[in-house]
């Protein structure tokens, strides 16, 4: 059996940037507080765990003083500073930067819609923590749309600002693009629509989608590895199924299965940007021990 590892698989930098940040804090200290899970991955957050990181909610948060807290790749939303400045917490922002420049992004073209009547309109997960940080810049008034059948949401009569969740898929971005236009063409013919979008969408997200579905056909059977509440991993997921079927989701080593490998010769084993690359290699080398 031949089993090849995804080269180009493994976190994204934002996602690295905060581990490097957590850990450093940690050596010196020896405990940190992170509000919510650094990664959407559970044995990532289980390592960190074991070195002193300690995974807190929002209401515990609130009840915090003194203290270090990490801020994660996914960013927060304007209330969390200030909570922070009231009590007296250290942040440790490891916040990714193109999340941040769309946090602010956001919240100009906010104020341009609070001026002329207009929408501010977010193509994202609805309660995904970086969704949540980018709702926050409106003052919770931005619209959450999912998917292009949710596009009803926007009214077509007024002006639109129109931005994406960095994690979310290309091609349904620019799909919902062409709809609100058409839709806004047609609301008002002689008029040029008061429309105006960015593709936020990360880079490093878009072009793993197109490498994985030029890895995933080359193998017999595709072993994806990523934590079930990762959007990011989910869709990834998706994208390798559709361009072999044989594609199996597994979140950690035990929940491989030997019947997926009897009667194949080549394997190929990829992940989501919030997947380790250690747990991928771990992924392998089970592999091999089950093959023999």
């Amino acid at each position: 059996m031949n089993i090849t590892i995804d080269p180009h698989s493994g976190f994204c930098f934002g996602i690295v940037y905060a581990i490097e940040v957590a850990e450093r804090e940690l050596k010196e200290d020896g405990k940190l507080y992170c509000l919510g899970d650094i990664v959407h991955n559970n044995m990532e957050v289980d390592r960190l765990k074991d070195l002193g990181l300690v995974i807190i909610g929002f209401n515990d948060f609130k009840n915090l003083t003194d203290c270090k807290v990490l801020i994660r790749a996914h960013g927060e939303p304007p209330e969390t500073y200030q909570i922070a400045l009231k009590n007296n917490i250290t942040l440790i922002d490891a916040s990714c930067p193109i999340v941040l420049n769309l946090q602010n992004e956001i919240r100009q073209a906010f104020l341009d819609m609070q001026e002329k009547n207009g929408q501010l309109v977010i193509y994202g997960k609805k309660g995904h923590p970086e969704v949540n940080g980018l709702k926050g810049q409106t003052n919770g008034k931005a619209i959450i749309i999912s998917d292009k059948k949710e596009v009803d949401k926007i009214d077509s009569r007024i002006p639109v600002r129109f931005y994406a969740q960095t994690t979310m898929n290309l091609e349904e971005f620019h799909q919902i693009v062409a709809t609100i236009n058409e839709r806004m063409r047609m609301e008002n013919p002689e008029e040029k629509p008061d429309f105006v979008w960015k593709d936020t969408i990360c880079r490093q997200v878009a072009n793993r989608s197109g490498a994985l579905k030029d890895f995933a056909p080359r193998f017999d059977v595709v072993i994806f590895v990523s934590g079930r509440q990762s959007s990011n991993g989910m869709y990834l997921f998706e994208v390798c199924k559709s361009v072999n079927p044989a594609t199996y989701l597994v979140s950690g080593k035990n929940e491989l299965q030997k019947e997926w490998f009897e009667v194949r010769m080549n394997v190929g084993v990829c992940g989501a940007t919030s997947t380790p690359m250690w747990l991928i290699e771990e992924i392998g080398e089970e592999i091999r021990k089950i093959s023999g």
